[in-house]
């Protein structure tokens, strides 16, 4: 996919900028909720991470410290229980706007500091199918052009069944984000603006 050089350009920038910015140690504990352990393998320094998910492949469970299935909206720990809570374009994915509140509280409550990353709602390229314009239009309006085209679709060699599957998913549980959007999930975080050609592609919610 010729999509990966960019993105992973974009995971490394980002991980470099979490290492300036929290002061990441090899000591820290972290908690990754939804994330995989590729995305440290970017980071400057691998600190103690646990992955919360869903799903793991094999080679996941080996590489971190703790691997658990679970629900990022019921995490299973006490509170402040973890140096930092790390999430990387996963809030997005959670649900309607009652499941990322939740999202955020549990969040907030397990991590003495968190980082939260998404898309910018307002970014014109919609990132999850890398297709401009498309997120702006009226829900059925995207399922009738990203079920015949996307950027997504000819980047990629999926099988049919897994590129419906896939936009299917997009168009039921997806839920871009706006920095206001943010600011309220989290109060008190500083909201950082990651820029791309002059705009701001994605955003985090920042708590030091």
């Amino acid at each position: 996919m010729f999509l990966d050089p960019l993105q992973r350009r974009f995971r490394a920038r980002r991980m470099a900028l979490l290492a300036r910015s929290i002061g990441l140690t090899r000591e820290m504990r972290v908690l990754d909720v939804g994330g995989t352990i590729e995305i440290w393998q970017l980071a400057p320094v691998m600190p103690r991470v646990v992955l919360l998910n869903q799903a793991f492949w094999p080679h996941q469970i080996t590489a971190a410290e703790g691997v658990l299935l679970g629900d990022g909206t019921r995490l299973p720990f006490r509170d402040q229980s973890f140096d930092l809570v790390f999430s990387n374009s996963v809030i997005e994915h959670v649900g309607d706007a009652q499941a990322q509140a939740r999202f955020a509280r549990e969040i907030a409550r397990v991590g003495k500091r968190y980082w939260v990353q998404t898309p910018n709602r307002y970014f014109p390229v919609e990132q999850h199918m890398w297709t401009p314009l498309v997120h702006w239009l009226p829900r059925r309006w995207q399922g009738a052009i990203l079920k015949r085209f996307s950027v997504w679709r000819l980047a990629t060699n999926y099988a049919a069944a897994e590129r419906e599957f896939y936009v299917q998913h997009y168009l039921e549980t997806i839920r871009l984000l706006s920095a206001a959007d943010l600011r309220a999930l989290f109060p008190g975080a500083a909201i950082v603006r990651e820029r791309t050609l002059g705009s701001a592609k994605s955003l985090i919610a920042w708590k030091s």
